[in-house]
């Protein structure tokens, strides 16, 4: 059966969280492609001057920087459209990049809530450089990650890496001036304790977005749960649904 979004023609840029990298989005990756898009998934890099002089500036202006690339035309000289989505601290970086980068949709998977959004997390007093990565134990990538399977937790556990603590400590604080005006769908785990769903849900509310509870899942259940590749589909649908609805 022919899909009636196969002839949409877009790009997906997708934005990894803290102490993660581009590995996170396997699953989505897949099933984005095959649906047609063209997708762009690349490793946060620190600045110039190391992980702990790093900032979120730093990210923000990569993520803007993906978004720019292969921009514009696509081979029959149609406009080629770019959905950027982001989960956790990607996902905050997603929205503050989405006022400039203008993208055609904007998808939020359990994301770090900027001020003035409540529920908040309590506060941590993160040291310049968290060593999520050269202090991991495969323990705690199990406790991160109940729902998934071993081959999960084990390809995860050997590919964390460090984060910076000064952009922790600035995404605690960062601000989002304006609302958002592309088509936004946010999703919450509802088990999450990372991020409150209830301050998914907020943030939602906030910027006209679309809600979706994710029944029973952490925070890291949409990217390697055994709910990741049906909530994927359910995203890559939904983008293309919506980037339908902006051509007509």
């Amino acid at each position: 059966m022919r899909s009636r979004y196969e002839n949409v023609k877009g790009r997906v840029v997708f934005v990894h969280g803290a102490g993660g990298g581009a590995w996170e989005w396997a699953i989505w990756r897949r099933v984005f492609a095959a649906q047609g898009w063209n997708v762009i998934a690349r490793d946060l890099q620190p600045a110039e001057c190391g992980l702990a002089q790093t900032r979120l500036q730093n990210y923000a202006g990569q993520v803007e920087d993906w978004m720019r690339a292969g921009a514009g035309e696509g081979d029959q000289g149609e406009s080629v459209r770019s959905v950027l989505v982001g989960a956790s601290l990607g996902g905050l970086l997603a929205l503050s990049v989405a006022q400039r980068a203008v993208p055609a949709a904007l998808v939020l998977v359990n994301p770090l809530p900027p001020a003035g959004i409540e529920p908040r997390s309590e506060s941590r007093l993160w040291p310049d450089i968290v060593a999520w990565g050269s202090a991991r134990s495969f323990a705690s990538t199990c406790r991160a990650m109940p729902d998934a399977d071993d081959a999960a937790r084990w390809f995860a556990f050997r590919h964390w890496r460090d984060e910076s603590g000064g952009v922790l400590r600035e995404a605690a604080f960062s601000t989002v001036a304006d609302t958002v005006t592309c088509p936004t769908l946010v999703f919450a785990g509802e088990c999450d304790a990372d991020v409150a769903p209830a301050a998914s849900r907020a943030l939602a509310e906030m910027h006209g977005a679309e809600f979706r509870l994710l029944h029973g899942a952490g925070h890291l259940s949409p990217l390697f749960g055994r709910i990741a590749s049906a909530v994927a589909q359910s995203a890559a649908d939904w983008c293309a649904c919506n980037i339908c609805s902006i051509k007509k």
